[in-house]
């Protein structure tokens, strides 16, 4: 394979990465030890999302093929780019909370799901509970007026069935 078919390949790679993921992060990685990257890549891994290292000729050229030519202004400087096609809260609570520890890790754009975001969302993104929690909490507010409704229609007809023995035992007396 020539090596221009190989940068084709990786492009391609790159255009099909930004396509498939639901949340996809830019970030700066100077001063991170090989270390540090092998733990966050371990960490994006077990919660379904990449993280790779990518050179900015190529990712400029993916980009414009993927139709997203507002992250071109952002492809500046080392360039690791954060693929989740999973929970991208989870991702990006992974992200701040080893940048939290690691001040090297620099955040620079985001992309969720068709739009370009800063990092104040992508941080904001973060701090949101994750996807089982919300939907525990919708199913537990769905599940309150039901359960009150059942003890509602079971005092009613203890009520009813309290009326009806006080019913038959007047008759019974008289």
């Amino acid at each position: 394979m020539s090596n221009l078919e190989v940068k084709k390949q990786v492009v391609q790679d790159i255009q099909d990465r930004l396509q498939n993921a639901n949340l996809v992060i830019f970030t700066d990685y100077r001063g991170m030890s090989v270390g540090e990257m092998n733990a966050l890549r371990a960490k994006f891994k077990a919660a379904g999302a990449e993280y790779k290292v990518v050179k900015n000729t190529l990712t400029r050229l993916a980009l414009e093929k993927a139709g997203l030519e507002d992250l071109l202004p952002y492809i500046e400087g080392p360039n690791a780019v954060l693929f989740s096609s999973s929970d991208p809260v989870e991702s990006a609570k992974i992200l701040f909370d080893f940048a939290r520890t690691n001040k090297n890790l620099e955040v620079k754009v985001g992309y969720l799901e068709g739009k370009v975001i800063g990092t104040d969302e992508i941080r904001s993104l973060s701090t949101l509970p994750s996807r089982e929690v919300l939907v525990a909490q919708v199913l537990g507010g769905l599940q309150a007026p039901l359960y009150g409704l059942a003890y509602v229609l079971k005092a009613n007809l203890s009520g009813l069935v309290r009326a009806l023995d006080a019913i038959r035992e007047q008759k019974e007396a008289s």
